[in-house]
């Protein structure tokens, strides 16, 4: 999908010389990155390359060991905490759900950054509870307890959680994790129709490359920490960088469906003893 000018001018996060680290252990050193506004970005990368930590720093739950992150050129450090709330939404890797709650209740707790000490619930915090139940098609969940749904279900709970805060940049960790193949796409699906329909610019770690090409507009490849590439996923994904990165001899051919890159392993030459 190509981007106007308009588009990529609002909501761009970046990160400036970065550092993470967890005590003395440097996760992520050094990091220059952009990511484009009104765009899907996917971050890839093997295990353990720092992807789940710079969604963290990203969103200020990881303070910086050096460096900064700023949306739209503001230092989202200095931004007070209900003002950058407004502005992005996030879903963890395993959200933790409280005991017993509902669907609904959960999604209402979208609506903190919001309210106002004393302030009444008002039909416009309804009316976006109601808005992200229904983009994400868990309305006839509303009354069912959260622990006791499907994953699929329960991740498309959470993106309602995220959507009612109604902000224009959603990061997502990981949302397609322990989910069979027919909920890993539907939550992709979803993703793509909340872009395309409401605009919002999008970040999320994949583990998939193939679902990655497909759905991302913008592909940031990981190695160690680093940054390995960034751009278009047509432009970025290619079998050099596959087995650089990945340690995967591979080809890289066009998806039959979508023409975006698709990752196909190189098979293993397999050898055989014969008995004496």
């Amino acid at each position: 999908m190509q981007l106007t000018a308009s588009a990529t001018d609002v909501n761009r996060l970046a990160a400036h010389g970065l550092g993470l680290c967890y005590g003395e252990r440097t996760i992520v050193d050094g990091l220059d990155l952009e990511l484009p506004g009104g765009a899907v970005t996917a971050i890839v990368g093997p295990n353990a390359c720092g992807k789940s930590t710079l969604l963290r720093g990203l969103v200020r739950l990881l303070d910086p060991a050096a460096g900064a992150v700023t949306l739209d050129g503001a230092d989202i450090h200095r931004m007070p905490a209900r003002t950058l709330a407004k502005r992005m939404g996030l879903l963890p890797q395993q959200p933790v759900t409280p005991e017993a709650v509902t669907v609904e209740a959960l999604v209402r707790l979208g609506r903190y950054p919001h309210q106002r000490m004393l302030s009444p619930w008002s039909k416009a915090d309804q009316a976006a509870v109601e808005e992200a139940l229904a983009r994400t098609g868990t309305a006839e969940l509303r009354d069912r307890q959260v622990d006791r749904l499907s994953g699929g279900q329960r991740q498309r709970v959470w993106i309602a959680l995220a959507l009612a805060q109604e902000t224009d940049l959603l990061l997502l960790d990981e949302p397609t994790t322990f989910l069979d193949l027919r909920h890993q796409l539907d939550v992709l699906d979803l993703v793509a129709d909340l872009h395309a329909e409401a605009g919002r610019t999008v970040v999320m770690v994949l583990h998939d490359l193939g679902q990655a090409a497909r759905y991302a507009d913008h592909l940031v490849v990981l190695k160690d920490g680093r940054l390995a590439a960034a751009g278009p996923p047509a432009e970025v994904l290619t079998a050099e960088l596959v087995e650089s990165v990945f340690g995967v001899p591979c080809r890289v051919v066009p998806d039959p469906e979508t023409g975006t890159p698709l990752v196909v392993p190189r098979a293993r030459v397999r050898t055989t003893s014969l008995p004496v």
